[in-house]
């Protein structure tokens, strides 16, 4: 198989014809019984002779075409027994396996093939991309460039090594990179590997990054996937055909011209819309802090968006006194997640040094909030907001002030586990009447489809808000047991967005 093929399996191509629902099943139909005849005829051939690699590979592939994954995967171990160094096994097996969740499982796959395959940009790219979704920028950004090395115009590289370099805080480098990769690209058909009818989905996203992660939610056995870019949206190219508009542009500060964009398309569909673009524009951190400043049990930090210049200048704290500002203090560059560019700033003398290492021309004053509790830690909860529910999703602790799960203390501490599988069996019961309140408040405040917020709890029991928007990550455990305890609370969360997204386009079928 070339490139191209496997990456037909899990990755993206270019649009073509716009297909209609009876062709989708005729198309599906015709599809499954050509790939059924070819298994058949590789399984003859493996008959007589069961070593040889290329149909094994071959039977593997068409195993995954017919959705028969787990059979896949095993097909694929198959030839990586024979051949550890196999291309296409590991990259199909890494896109089996990040599909179904297993993102450790792909990591491992993925850098198997860029390390054995470095003259082939794909390999390169797929790792480069987990890496940069894990916050590893710098890794992120070398595999880019080896994946331009291999091959100076692949569109993938050149979108990625965008995105790391705008991450790192080289904004002006970036540019270059992330418009050569879009340009002419801006609408990008997924693959459909069901037998009927799909849900046609339109997937509104950004290319800047900020969008909601969408792998697990959007099944290509149930979901046939248009993304476009809305911003490079060409209003003189059709709309395809779809049943569902899903706007994944989820960062208010970062993606605001992906996000006009957006509203741009929705002029041009009747379709049912998840989390509109004009209602995402409000979900800033400055806007949420004013929005929510008055509503009961709530406490919203003060946040201000200043220039880097009333930050860096030998006058800068004078400049914060004079706006009734106090320390400490935190500062952060818009546009950023998972702690990046965040920093707490304690005495006026160490302001101008802790601006000065943060990205942008404007960075956003926070007001810290006390979220310690009885024994020193500090404790983070997150909730879903889907369909208008409530699901609780996890809490972490930690001995720092910047709580994230994968630097918590979660792994190494039995007794905070155990809380948080209380928070995930009786959310009510831990959180209080007044927090559970302003849950509700927050949710009817945001006015999204699909949202998460990030929380801590006072000693009164009132509602510390850290961050509320649509951008948060619903992420299964890895497979070790001690976390068994989570995935029922991360499925019912799944399953609803799921739900959400099949009974809004039948709905609109219906109707």
């Amino acid at each position: 198989m070339t490139d191209a093929e496997i990456a037909d399996t899990f990755g993206c191509h270019a649009l073509s014809a716009t297909p209609t629902p009876q062709s989708y099943r005729d198309e599906t139909e015709e599809r499954r019984r050509a790939f059924e005849a070819a298994l058949r005829d590789v399984e003859a051939t493996l008959s007589s002779r069961p070593d040889d690699l290329d149909a094994l590979f071959e039977r593997g592939a068409l195993l995954a075409r017919l959705g028969r994954d787990d059979e896949a995967k095993q097909a694929y171990l198959e030839v990586l027994r024979r051949d550890v160094t196999h291309f296409g096994a590991l990259t199909n097996l890494g896109g089996l396996a990040l599909a179904s969740g297993h993102r450790s499982a792909a990591l491992s796959a993925y850098a198997q093939a860029a390390d054995h395959h470095p003259e082939r940009a794909p390999a390169s790219v797929n790792l480069a991309n987990l890496l940069l979704e894990d916050g590893r920028l710098d890794e992120a950004r070398q595999r880019y460039l080896a994946a331009l090395a291999a091959d100076p115009d692949c569109a993938e590289a050149h979108q990625g090594l965008g995105l790391s370099l705008f991450a790192l805080g080289e904004a002006g480098k970036a540019d270059v990179h992330w418009r050569k990769g879009f340009a002419g690209r801006e609408l990008v058909a997924k693959p459909y590997r069901g037998d009927g009818p799909p849900v046609r989905v339109l997937l509104l996203v950004s290319g800047l990054g900020g969008n909601i992660p969408t792998a697990l939610l959007l099944d290509d056995r149930v979901f046939a996937v248009t993304a476009l870019y809305a911003e490079f949206h060409d209003r003189t190219r059709p709309l395809p055909a779809h049943d569902l508009v899903f706007n994944a542009i989820g960062d208010a500060e970062l993606c605001g011209e992906a996000l006009a964009g957006a509203v741009e398309v929705l002029v041009r569909t009747g379709a049912p819309v998840i989390n509109p673009p004009k209602v995402v524009l409000a979900t800033t951190r400055e806007a949420n802090a004013r929005r929510m400043a008055g509503l009961p049990g709530v406490v919203a930090p003060r946040t201000e968006r200043l220039s880097r210049r009333d930050l860096t200048g030998d006058d800068a704290a004078a400049r914060l006194a004079a706006l009734t500002w106090e320390f400490p203090l935190l500062l952060r560059s818009p546009g950023f997640h998972t702690g990046q560019h965040f920093v707490r700033v304690e005495e006026a003398d160490d302001l101008v040094q802790a601006a000065g290492q943060l990205p942008g021309e404007s960075l956003l004053a926070i007001q810290p909030l006390n979220a310690l509790g009885a024994d020193g830690l500090a404790r983070k909860y997150r909730v879903m907001m889907i369909d208008g529910e409530l699901y609780p999703l996890h809490m972490a602790a930690s001995t720092e002030w910047k709580v994230h799960y994968f630097t918590s203390a979660m792994a190494d501490r039995p007794d905070l586990r155990a809380e948080e599988a209380a928070f995930l069996t009786d959310m009510p019961g831990v959180l209080g009447r007044r927090a559970m309140a302003a849950l509700l408040a927050i949710r009817d405040r945001l006015g999204l489809d699909y949202a998460g917020i990030d929380f801590g709890l006072s000693p009164h029991g009132d509602l510390l808000v850290f961050e509320a928007n649509a951008t948060m990550t619903i992420t299964p455990p890895d497979a070790d047991p001690i976390w068994n305890y989570r995935r029922e609370a991360i499925a019912r969360a799944l399953d609803a967005a799921k739900t959400m997204l099949r009974t809004r386009a039948a709905c609109a079928a219906a109707a």
